[in-house]
């Protein structure tokens, strides 16, 4: 299929031949009839997007701060990686679009094949041939609405959104500043609502459209507003207004402060610089508010991504039934988008049409992509160039699964091993898929694992995905006779753990885990120092690893286990190498009451030596704290190691790294290594249960208060 995307970092457009998305659960997989263009919205994307380096840091200082911290922490190399990585992924254009479903993914029940719906969502409902949306970001089209105008439902919600928080009542009076298409919705539905409407614009063009929809004055942002006042308003000033223009400027949000009326509400619905004087709202007392987007459930995953709706008795209008409101609207023809000045336009056309949006050459309020009913689709794309089968002395490798892990530190070491054929990219979106595929110098791009798990040139394959998938993807691709480098962890359940370890055990497969600290030169230094040691050691380790992340699927308990099974591992199984045995007991203690927003957590391990570590995990303490660092003692011997830059064996040598070497690449030379060879895993299968356990061990004994045993048995799956 095709799909309009940008290259982050460059601002170049491209109509890519992409693969189909499947229909992920929770997810209603669409053929795109008709996608929506906003220019306000999507030309500051591009506009971004086309800045320099240095433009894009002094438009986003907060990131710069990042970048900094960074630095300091694991050196410059793997920071300008981690910013490069993030600048050439492609970024997916539009969010906005209409079509019909081709296909459910598990869990849907509001949808069925055939259906005539809209989408909505940045990253979703793209300008792309086929797309994959979450159930509660579409809403269904009933058949006396045409396809073209329910592509605008999106847009349409957004404006209806900034609506709700205005409160409009019946015969007030609203000003509109910025008559883009959001605006313009915005005065129809308005005049829906009975309110009588001030349009201001720099375009006169824009002010004339909408006095053709109703507004009852139009004005530019220049004018003397004075008269305006005076005898629409009788000297008071509007009730309220809506700012709907985009722009660098405080201009449009002081323009609306001065013509409110004292206790008048004004509410922002676009993206505008908010450099206030205080006075304008001081001495009138004016009520400021913002609009989010389309309405309740925007940013939160539980209801965009796992489909949890907010009950209607407590929350009338989410951003779903905002959807339907404007689809309903659109039926009775309170709201008409094709009333206003849209341009439709050819899908094959769309990277020129961006290009004369950029450059001014389209002055449309909106550009309506058409798209071919015809479109092929495949979840498969072979890139010719380098479809060669690998050499006889040559590892086949695939990977599932490419983000920013993937694609800034797993690739580049499998670019760096030698006698290695790079087979296929697998990921959920094809966009990424392909990109990721071409600069990396695979074969094939796809969505579909099966095509990985089916190929007999594939020896080794790379699971990356999110961590609920990980054991189940595992189990398959040792079931098809692949070796797998799985991404920690292992699993996020004792039931997925016991049915990976018997795949293991059942095929006599190859599996080895991304615990690479082991690798790291710091770790072997380490281990060297204690090697002949007889008696118990003593391991402090302190993980600085920052604020938990709000709304994502790491912190999830279901998706990506927490941050201590997801991350914790690491420093689990660290510990388990240094001491060189399996743990036999935790103790932890979680500082914070919800570890999806606070999973600050004291671990206390033993093993059957005596050796005890006490892991740190802290989402509370100071950023200038190096990330990690762990002191070890045994017989009168003292090794720290500071965030894998610099080890210390007091009274012996040093180990120094300009960059931060946490052992990433060692773990995959020797895995690829190992592989060629018929050796068995660099990390013992009886290892990787143990330390997974140990993670479940630690989530027990938060929830129970009590030490928990670690079991080592490999018993076989129930049943």
């Amino acid at each position: 299929m095709k799909q309009i995307v940008q290259n982050a970092r460059t601002g170049k457009l491209e109509l890519a031949e992409v693969p189909t998305p499947a229909a992920a659960d929770g997810q209603v997989l669409v053929r795109n009839h008709y996608s929506v263009v906003s220019p306000g919205t999507e030309m500051m994307a591009m506009d971004f997007a086309r800045k320099s380096l240095l433009g894009k840091a002094r438009s986003r200082p907060d990131l710069v701060k990042q970048v900094i911290q960074k630095i300091r922490h694991e050196g410059p190399l793997p920071t300008y990686r981690a910013v490069m990585t993030r600048l050439d992924s492609p970024q997916s254009l539009g969010y906005s679009c209409a079509g019909v479903v081709e296909e459910v993914g598990a869990g849907v029940a509001g949808f069925v094949p055939g259906d005539r719906v809209a989408c909505a969502g940045a990253g979703y409902a793209n300008h792309a041939e086929w797309v994959s949306v979450p159930e509660n970001l579409v809403v269904r089209v009933p058949d006396s609405v045409p396809l073209e105008k329910a592509a605008f439902a999106t847009l349409g919600a957004i404006s209806l959104q900034g609506l709700r928080v205005a409160e409009p009542t019946l015969g007030e009076i609203a000003v509109v500043v910025g008559l883009g298409m959001v605006g313009q919705l915005a005065v129809q539905l308005l005049i829906a609502n009975g309110c009588r409407v001030l349009g201001i614009d720099l375009d006169p063009v824009r002010i004339e459209q909408a006095r053709g929809m109703g507004a009852e004055w139009g004005a530019q942002p220049g004018d003397d507003h004075s008269a305006w006042i005076a005898a629409a308003t009788k000297g008071a000033g509007a009730d309220f207004a809506m700012i709907c223009a985009a722009s660098e400027s405080s201009e449009p949000i002081q323009l609306a402060a001065d013509l409110c009326r004292a206790k008048g509400r004004v509410v922002c619905v676009g993206a505008t610089a908010m450099d206030l004087d205080r006075r304008s709202f001081f001495e009138k007392e004016l009520d400021l508010r913002m609009s989010m987007s389309y309405g309740p459930g925007r940013y939160d995953r539980h209801y965009e991504e796992l489909g949890l709706d907010y009950p209607i008795s407590y929350v009338r209008w989410t951003e779903n039934r905002n959807l339907e409101a404007v689809i309903a609207l659109t039926d009775s023809g309170a709201i008409d988008p094709e009333q206003l000045d849209i341009q439709t336009t050819p899908f094959d056309a769309a990277a020129q049409t961006y290009e004369d949006l950029a450059g001014g050459e389209r002055k449309s309020l909106a550009v309506l992509f058409r798209y071919d009913p015809g479109a092929t689709t495949s979840r498969s794309i072979v890139l010719a160039a380098k479809a060669e089968r690998p050499a006889r002395n040559e590892v086949g490798v695939a990977f599932i699964g490419a983000g920013n892990y993937a694609k800034g530190i797993l690739l580049p070491a499998v670019n760096r091993c030698k006698n290695v054929s790079k087979r296929a990219i697998v990921t959920a979106t094809g966009a990424s898929g392909r990109s990721t595929a071409e600069k990396f110098g695979f074969a094939a791009c796809g969505t579909d694992p099966e095509t990985v798990f089916s190929d007999p040139d594939v020896h080794l394959v790379f699971i990356a995905t999110q961590h609920d998938s990980h054991a189940p993807l595992a189990e398959a691709a040792l079931r098809a006779g692949k070796a797998v480098w799985l991404e920690k962890p292992a699993a996020l359940t004792e039931t997925q753990l016991v049915s990976l370890a018997t795949a293991v055990q059942e095929t006599n497969g190859f599996l080895t885990i991304g615990y690479n600290r082991r690798f790291s030169p710091h770790a072997r230094a380490v281990r060297e120092a204690f090697a002949d040691r007889r008696g118990p050691m003593s391991i402090h380790y302190t993980v600085a690893a920052g604020a938990t992340p709000g709304g994502t699927w790491h912190t999830d308990p279901n998706v990506g286990g927490g941050r201590i099974i997801g991350e914790g591992c690491h420093f689990v199984d660290l510990c388990s190498y240094l001491v060189g045995q399996t743990p036999t007991s935790a103790f932890a203690r979680g500082l914070g009451r919800d570890p999806e927003t606070e999973d600050s957590t004291v671990v206390m391990l033993g093993w059957g030596d005596g050796s005890t570590a006490t892991i740190a995990y802290l989402a509370n303490a100071s950023s200038e704290l190096p990330k990690e660092r762990f002191e070890i003692s045994a017989e009168g011997r003292t090794a720290i190691c500071d965030n894998f830059r610099s080890t210390r064996i007091l009274g012996g040598e040093t180990t120094k790294t300009m960059n931060q070497d946490k052992g990433q690449t060692a773990a995959v030379e020797q895995a690829i290594e190992a592989v060629r060879g018929g050796r068995p895993s660099p990390i013992a299968l009886p290892e990787i249960v143990a330390v997974t356990r140990a993670t479940f061990a630690i989530r027990e004994s938060v929830r129970t208060q009590r030490a928990v045993a670690i079991s080592r048995e490999l018993k076989p799956a129930a049943g």
